[in-house]
């Protein structure tokens, strides 16, 4: 199964309504609209998590981070605010560098990767991925693997989803999100998005 979350408008996603935070925008991006976010108060809520139940996931997301932006930024939360969760955060460098950094809590169990030797431009597109077969959690970069570790993960029960800031209102994103996309299986990176 694939769910594809088009961000190009402010009143849905699939048949999720939105709860919008601020004044995100509306904008042009590489493929199709994309929502900009100013890094201070706009963002996403969904009122769904589109991947419970799922004993594995591949999560992919469209995205340009900008300069100017907090240093750790929560762009993706999905799950509970502090419970089991999978979450996308960027770390911005003093010199406009952006590294990724994916994390995962599942019970007891809980996996960040941070890929502090990989830097990238802000002010780029960028695509990035996230898979989990429910022993290991691997992430990558434009189709190439950055990071990968261990986690004994189970299927995520409950939750919400928050785009350009975690569920609980902090670490707020500044940049532009095109696409979301959920599998229930791990991909390889052929069969990424593109």
């Amino acid at each position: 199964m694939q769910i594809v979350w088009e961000l190009d408008n402010l009143q849905a996603l699939a048949d999720y309504r939105l709860d919008v935070s601020g004044q995100p925008t509306v904008i042009d991006g590489p493929y199709g609209k994309a929502i900009e976010f100013d890094g201070v108060q706009d963002a996403l809520f969904i009122g769904a998590n589109p991947v419970a139940g799922w004993q594995a996931l591949t999560v992919e997301v469209v995205f340009r981070p900008d300069a100017g932006g907090l240093p750790e930024q929560r762009f993706f939360h999905l799950g509970e605010v502090s419970g089991d969760r999978v979450l996308f955060e960027t770390r911005l460098t003093e010199d406009n560098h952006w590294y990724l950094d994916t994390f995962i809590s599942s019970g007891e169990s809980n996996r960040p990767l941070l890929n502090e030797s990989h830097l990238h431009p802000v002010g780029q597109w960028y695509h990035l991925a996230m898979t989990c077969d429910g022993r290991e959690e691997v992430n990558y970069v434009n189709g190439v693997k950055e990071a990968n570790g261990p986690i004994d993960f189970t299927p995520l029960t409950e939750g919400e989803t928050s785009i350009a800031v975690r569920l609980n209102r902090v670490c707020w994103f500044k940049g532009a999100i095109g696409r979301i996309r959920y599998t229930d299986r791990v991909l390889s990176p052929d069969e990424f998005m593109r």
